[in-house]
């Protein structure tokens, strides 16, 4: 790589830690930082999953006072994320990359239609708990619904961190922040899962994921330090913006 591929990669894995971090849809910066830098499709897409791996690491450490009391919750989801990444991950390398095409715009409108929603879900969800005189936070829906969130991170991963904290911040108790750092934890656990799968049977670009991750590393920490400083309301106008330039993203290329 010459200084130029450094300085480019470098500049997209920094953006993309700090965007996974706060909302997520991170890779829509690397990805095409990778193709335009004249990567094959699935070796771009294998390359930029393990190179922002760091930054879901990073965002998580720099999250880790929101997580205080959220562990038991978290390692269960993480679990059924880390399936679901392994899994997204042998669909990269055995199917064509058409096949989430026409699902993935609709995913991502139905998690902000959840974002924008999620207080007055969230309220409903919690008297329709206690009604039932149901205690438990980590319900199987909600164990299927991370796993199936890790199959799709595993394949492709942008707006990954969109739709996880759409169902996060409804199905989980307190803030959006804490949701968020929940959310960090299973991006991690999804990513990291197909990165083994990735380094086992497939081509990495090494170099290009190395200057990636530092980059990645860098945004976590700065992700980490922005997004507890949003306000609520601000965040989840935040996630919609960033949702939508995803859509239109997909829709476009």
């Amino acid at each position: 790589m010459d200084i130029a591929e450094i300085l480019i990669l470098l500049v997209a894995g920094t953006a993309a830690g700090t965007i996974n971090t706060v909302v997520g849809s991170g890779s829509l910066v690397t990805f095409p930082a990778l193709l335009a830098l004249g990567y094959p499709p699935v070796l771009a897409n294998v390359t930029n999953n393990l190179g922002v791996l760091p930054g879901s690491v990073s965002g998580s450490v720099a999250y880790r006072a929101e997580l205080r009391g959220y562990w038991r919750t978290a390692l269960p989801l993480a679990l059924a994320a880390a399936v679901g990444g392994a899994a997204g991950a042998v669909l990269l390398l055995l199917l064509p990359a058409e096949v989430f095409d026409g699902i993935v715009p609709s995913l991502i409108i139905l998690a902000l239609v959840l974002v924008v929603a999620g207080p007055r879900i969230k309220r409903w969800s919690a008297e329709r708990r206690a009604r039932r005189g149901a205690s438990r936070v980590v319900s199987p829906g909600l164990l299927t619904a991370t796993g199936l969130t890790g199959v799709y991170g595993g394949y492709f991963g942008a707006a990954q961190g969109v739709l996880l904290i759409s169902i996060l911040s409804i199905a989980l108790p307190g803030s959006l922040h804490k949701a968020n750092a929940v959310k960090n934890v299973l991006g991690a656990a999804a990513n990291g899962a197909a990165a083994v799968v990735f380094v086992t049977v497939s081509e990495v670009a090494w170099p290009a994921a190395g200057v990636i991750a530092l980059g990645a590393i860098l945004g976590g920490q700065v992700g980490g330090r922005a997004g507890r400083r949003i306000p609520e309301l601000v965040y989840r106008a935040i996630i919609v913006v960033i949702g939508l330039v995803a859509v239109v993203s997909f829709l476009v290329s």
